[in-house]
């Protein structure tokens, strides 16, 4: 099964410039824990729940602050005709839950998530994925 046929393609994106309120909102009406970031037709980051909660929140932001600086510079992405499979190993490798989907002329298409796999790419794929992302750590890890 290749990416495509599993993604999710309506995709909103977020400025660097908005707030980590505005953020918050956006993915509270997405029911979505993460968000592409996009400047001048260029992906330039991801934002999660996380990042939020972690980079912002624990750091004593406030909600005014600019995604920009919480957000994920790094972006990993993944490409719309990729295999399922690969894509689930290459996200266990590199632990994470989501990753945006581009064409091979690199726009923006969609976004996928372990979620997407589980329900329509097969629970094996999405086991292995999140097998490799989740590690005990911290006090809540039994």
């Amino acid at each position: 099964m290749k990416v495509h046929e599993t993604m999710t393609r309506e995709v909103r994106i977020t400025s660097p410039d908005a707030t980590i309120r505005q953020a918050a909102q956006m993915m509270a009406d997405l029911d979505a824990g993460a968000l592409p970031v996009g400047e001048k037709d260029h992906l330039i980051g991801m934002i999660t729940d996380r990042d939020i909660a972690i980079r912002g929140v624990a750091e004593g932001k406030g909600l005014n602050t600019k995604v920009r600086d919480v957000m994920t510079a790094e972006v990993k992405y993944c490409f719309d005709d990729q295999d399922i499979e690969e894509v689930a190993i290459n996200m266990s490798d590199i632990k994470v839950r989501r990753l945006p989907v581009v064409d091979r002329q690199k726009h923006l298409v969609g976004i996928l998530s372990i979620g997407d796999i589980a329900t329509t790419g097969g629970e094996a794929p999405a086991g292995r994925a999140l097998g490799g992302i989740s590690r005990p750590g911290g006090a809540h890890s039994n």
